[in-house]
């Protein structure tokens, strides 16, 4: 691989490096607001909703950790 494209390799790998902590921290924020929320709604289709999505992000957070190494 020449100079250039491991160059361009490494500013990929830095983007996603900033985008997999924007999703990590949006995923911190969600299960904040989860964990604030009280437990019946935690249990209700809005609180399974946020649930889901904070799987969801933490899959992809996962997955670009596992790129990245």
């Amino acid at each position: 691989m020449n100079k250039d494209r491991r160059k361009r390799l490494a500013e990929i790998e830095g983007k996603l490096e900033e985008l997999k902590d924007d999703l990590d921290e949006i995923r911190e924020e969600e299960e904040e607001a989860f964990d604030n929320l009280p437990e019946s709604i935690q249990v209700g289709e809005k609180g399974q909703n946020m649930d889901a999505n904070r799987d969801a992000l933490q899959q992809a957070v996962d997955s670009l950790d596992e790129s990245l190494e």
